[in-house]
Parts: C-alpha cells; structure tokens; sequence
C-alpha cells in the first residue's frame, strides 16, 4: 500500500524529530555554557558585596559580567524557536546554513571516527550571498543529508560540504581519508540502525518541506530553493 500524503508527512515529522535529538547535545551545550559563568559570577559578586569595606567599582563590573551573561543564555533560549517551521524569518545565506550545520553535527562526526570539512568556496562571496526563506526547513534539510551519510557510513571517512554548480545548491559528498591522516577512535554513538535516516526518511523529510533532494550512493545535493 503506497503512503499517503498524511503519513509521508508523520514520517517527515519523525525525521526532524530525531535529528533535533541529535542536535541537541550542541544546543544544550551552548546554554549550559552562560549559565555556569553566571553561576561563578554571582558567587563572586556575593563575596564582593559581603566585604567590608565593599568595593563598589568591583561590584558594578560583577553586575555588568552578569548582564552580559544573561543575555547570551536569553540568546541561546531564543534561539530554539529558530527550530520551529511555523516561525517567519529572514531566511540563510548558504555559508551561514553551512556553518550552523557543521557546527552542530562535528561532534557527532568526531565521535564515529568521520571529519567533517567545509569547502573554502562556501564563504567567498559571504557579504553578498543571496538569503534564502525558511531557515528552520533549510536547517533540518541541510542536517538530513549529513545524518544520512553518517548513517550509511560504516569506516572512517571525509565528509565535505561544498557548494554546487548553481547559487541554490549545496552538495555533501563522502570519500576516503587522505593518507596519513590520523582516524578518531571510533565509539558507537550512532543512532540504532531502527532510526537511521535511510534514503526514503530523507526523500519524505525534502517533499514536506517542498525542497528538491537527489540522494545518490556517496553524496546528496539539495536545492535551497522552494519547489
């Protein structure tokens, strides 16, 4: 029985859950951050107010480190609604996409033995790349082809995101390690083959978000732009 539209879109909406569960270590990790520093500074500004005699000067720049603080950790609370494909917003310029992505995948790709490299010709024209709408569906499209490479890969290899032959493209491709290359010892954190996000996962997730995707053996290219 073929799957209608209302399945194909809870398959789709399965795909962006698990791949914000493997995001979210690199989310948790930029709040936790603010909030331990806060922490400290706080403590210091308590021992600082305690003194006697208090120093006033010290306090104040206590209170502005606090600030600062604060408004990181509000950034970074704020920053989950960017996650949500309800939510207008200005739309990403392919370099910013990219480097958001890599970002919150390096980890996960360290920890099975993969690089992860971005092409230099990603960023040479970053001042004036066009910004393209949608930016929570292009997130989770761009996040889909690296988790389903990193899902087929089963060695140590070199992923590389790169840009494609037009302006609207992005292709992730996969090969071998160059040698002398020193490989990451592999730990199995890879999610359970049941979750793995395999070529038909990743074609649902691109039609629900009315992107066009071709998904071949060794790469993926995706278009930024909506169909």
């Amino acid at each position: 029985m073929k799957a209608s539209p209302s399945a194909r879109s809870w398959i789709a909406a399965g795909v962006r859950h698990e791949l914000l569960m493997r995001a979210l270590p690199a989310l948790r990790h930029e709040m936790a951050g603010p909030v331990s520093l806060l922490r400290m500074t706080l403590l210091m500004l308590k021992r600082q107010a305690g003194a006697d005699p208090v120093d006033g000067s010290a306090c104040v720049q206590r209170v502005d480190q606090a600030s600062d603080q604060l408004a990181m950790l509000v950034d970074s609370v704020r920053a989950l609604r960017d996650w949500e494909l309800a939510t207008t917003d200005e739309g990403l310029a392919r370099g910013e996409l990219v480097r958001q992505c890599a970002g919150l995948m390096r980890a996960a790709f360290d920890l099975n033995g993969l690089s992860l490299e971005i092409d230099e010709r990603i960023d040479t024209d970053a001042q004036n790349e066009e910004r393209w709408p949608d930016g929570a569906a292009l997130r989770y499209l761009l996040l889909g082809a690296l988790g389903h490479l990193h899902d087929q890969t089963e060695v140590p290899v070199l992923v590389r995101i790169e840009p494609g032959e037009e302006s609207h493209l992005v292709r992730v491709r996969v090969g071998p390690k160059p040698e002398g290359r020193e490989d990451a010892e592999l730990m199995q954190h890879r999610a359970p083959r049941s979750l793995a996000i395999d070529a038909v996962c990743l074609q649902n997730l691109a039609d629900d978000l009315g992107r066009t995707i071709t998904i071949g053996r060794d790469e993926v290219v995706l278009s930024l732009k909506a169909d």
